[in-house]
């Protein structure tokens, strides 16, 4: 599922975004974000779709193997423990991943897109972690799915062919990828056994978080010049334009949110973006931001404009 910190993400780059074509078209880069955020779950229904095509890949090279001129005993009786993985069945049979991925038309048809899955079996079995797997005599439903977490961590989520491919379907997706991966192994370790595995929904509450990206996004946006004349204030030792635009847009978002959003703690909306910084500007911007950013604070809860309601929340 989709935390905050992420959401936050999608909003800074729709952000930014907006600011480089000078505010003209506000409309379109909202659809954008909500389209964005949905094409997430794509994602992460790309990847649990990536077992069954090696499951695939690797019956092929099975049936294949049987027809040689002089096929050898390992040919003919070959280790049927990882097309037999119950983890990939459950997936197989999963009405709710089925339905998604139909209705979302994700699949990885195409000659292209096989030859990827060629490429990564051939890598995969060659890998210690398959090799040990298949040999180590060991069966049960608790041994599938601990080997398909190691092997999606090893050798599906780092393939580079993987990411090659999604960053030329959506170039977004390469900041995506790293969460979809957490849903995939969070998705596998909460298989209870072959008759309970449920895939996970995209958001937690559709409602609130979509609430949270639009409101965020739109408020930044029309307190933009306000929030722009608090930073200008703040940094009066420094030129606005001699800031990172990165910095500023993720400055206007923390004001925003910790006037905009009430139930949402001063200090969890600090951190966060202090945090976000880290990632996505300049190596010593997050000392800088969380500067200016504590100043902000403590110049709009002396004009009122920073007020938190609920249990445990503190201005």
């Amino acid at each position: 599922m989709l935390n905050r910190r992420h959401l936050r993400i999608k909003v800074l780059q729709a952000l930014y975004s907006f600011y480089q074509s000078h505010g003209e078209d506000f409309g379109k880069v909202q659809k954008e974000l909500l389209t964005g955020v949905e094409r997430i779950y794509d994602l992460y229904l790309y990847l649990l779709l990536s077992f069954s095509e090696l499951k695939s890949i690797s019956e092929y090279r099975m049936e294949a193997s049987k027809k040689k001129i002089r096929p050898t005993d390992e040919d003919l009786n070959p280790n049927l423990k990882f097309v037999n993985n119950k983890v990939i069945k459950c997936l197989e049979e999963n009405v709710n991943l089925r339905a998604e991925s139909e209705s979302r038309k994700v699949n990885w048809i195409g000659d292209e897109k096989h030859e990827l899955f060629r490429k990564m079996f051939k890598n995969l079995k060659e890998s210690e972690v398959f090799d040990q797997y298949m040999n180590n005599g060991v069966e049960g439903f608790e041994e599938d799915k601990a080997f398909m977490i190691a092997l999606f961590k090893s050798e599906i989520a780092n393939f580079p062919l993987l990411y090659s491919h999604f960053e030329e379907q959506n170039i977004h997706w390469i900041d995506d990828i790293d969460l979809a991966c957490a849903m995939v192994v969070k998705t596998i370790k909460a298989f209870e056994s072959p008759e309970k595995c449920s895939i996970l929904p995209l958001y937690k509450d559709k409602t609130d978080e979509l609430e949270f990206i639009t409101q965020l996004l739109q408020k930044t946006v029309s307190l933009d010049n306000e929030t722009e004349r608090l930073i200008d204030d703040l940094t009066q030792n420094w030129e606005l334009d001699r800031i990172a635009k990165m910095d500023i847009i993720l400055m206007k978002m923390a004001i925003t949110e910790m006037q905009v959003f009430n139930s949402i703690p001063t200090k969890v909306t600090l951190n966060e973006y202090i945090e976000i910084s880290k990632f996505y500007s300049t190596p010593k911007s997050n000392g800088f931001i969380n500067g200016i950013l504590d100043k902000a604070i403590h110049r709009l809860k002396s004009e009122g404009k920073i007020n938190k309601v609920g249990r445990g929340l503190i201005n």
